[in-house]
């Protein structure tokens, strides 16, 4: 059951998720500073698909169950969305018929980025009118938020030449001026993959920064599946000391695809089983654990240290 507004803008507003302009509380001044909650993220992409079922019956349905049961637990718990929200075309009937009942439920505990399904429809209109805000700023597609330690970057991996090109400014801006221990980015298209789509060397310029900035975790979509890889430079090299760690994560709901050969430096990979990824951000550290919708039995977990 929804909260009211006004009780669930004061629900998140006791949350320690914070946007990254905001002045933080000045903790450091105390004797006793307290250490930052851990948080936990549930994430996904390739989500609602209602051109064969209607929402209650779709796959989105269930993996949303699954989250929504999980954060009436937790009330410090988000959501990230990896694009390709709704299917095909992102129109806004697709948001308020597909999405709404599923992952809708929880919106306003959502991180959201948008796929190229989206921009489907001029300039991403049923996204960027159905998340408003929570998109982040004047419908560019990224933003920065803190949680507990942790740097929170959606990124957009739809842009042209010139409007990326202003984005990786942004990040790089975003990353000189952090002050938190680790760093999580999430978007659409990923770097590598051994899915159907491949690699994206237009996110490489993007990965390369990351990477120079020992950015920790990089979750994406695109490809209907699910991939973990080991720690990669910026060139895409295995490096466990300083590479970032990376995960597809297309599992959401909308119909798993094949897969290519595996990567060098792919670690786990299904492509049968739809879910999310649950992410437990901590001080200095991160677990992760794949959850499969009911009546699957693939899963993967496990842990890791921020740079």
């Amino acid at each position: 059951m929804r909260l009211p507004n006004l009780l669930l803008l004061s629900a998140i507003a006791l949350t320690p998720f914070v946007t990254a302009t905001e002045t933080s509380v000045k903790l450091n001044a105390r004797k006793n500073t307290p250490k930052p909650a851990n948080i936990t993220v549930y994430a996904a992409g390739d989500i609602a698909d209602c051109r064969k079922k209607p929402a209650a019956e779709s796959v989105a349905a269930r993996t949303s169950d699954m989250i929504a049961s999980a954060l009436e637990k937790d009330s410090n718990a988000i959501v990230i969305t990896l694009g390709d929200n709704t299917y095909p075309i992102g129109k806004p009937e697709e948001f308020s018929d597909c999405y709404e009942p599923t992952w809708g439920r929880f919106k306003e505990r959502t991180l959201p980025s948008p796929g190229n399904h989206e921009y489907g429809m001029p300039k991403a209109l049923g996204y960027y009118n159905y998340f408003g805000e929570i998109a982040g700023p004047e419908r560019r597609g990224y933003y920065a938020k803190h949680a507990g330690a942790w740097q929170i970057l959606s990124l957009n991996s739809n842009l042209d030449p010139a409007q990326m090109e202003k984005q990786v400014s942004w990040l790089k801006e975003e990353l000189s001026h952090s002050k938190q221990t680790c760093t999580l980015a999430f978007w659409h298209h990923p770097a590598y993959s051994s899915g159907g789509h491949g690699n994206n060397p237009h996110m490489h310029s993007i990965w390369k920064i990351l990477a120079a900035a020992k950015a920790d975790i990089v979750l994406t979509s695109h490809d209907h599946d699910y991939e973990r890889f080991a720690p990669l430079d910026g060139n895409g090299d295995r490096d466990d000391k300083n590479g970032i760690r990376s995960f597809v994560v297309g599992t959401g709901g909308a119909k798993l695809t094949p897969m290519f050969l595996p990567k060098a430096a792919t670690e786990i990979r299904d492509n049968n089983t739809h879910g999310v990824l649950k992410l437990t951000l901590q001080e200095k550290s991160y677990e992760w654990e794949f959850l499969p919708v009911q009546g699957s039995n693939f899963s993967d977990k496990g842990k890791g240290s921020c740079h």
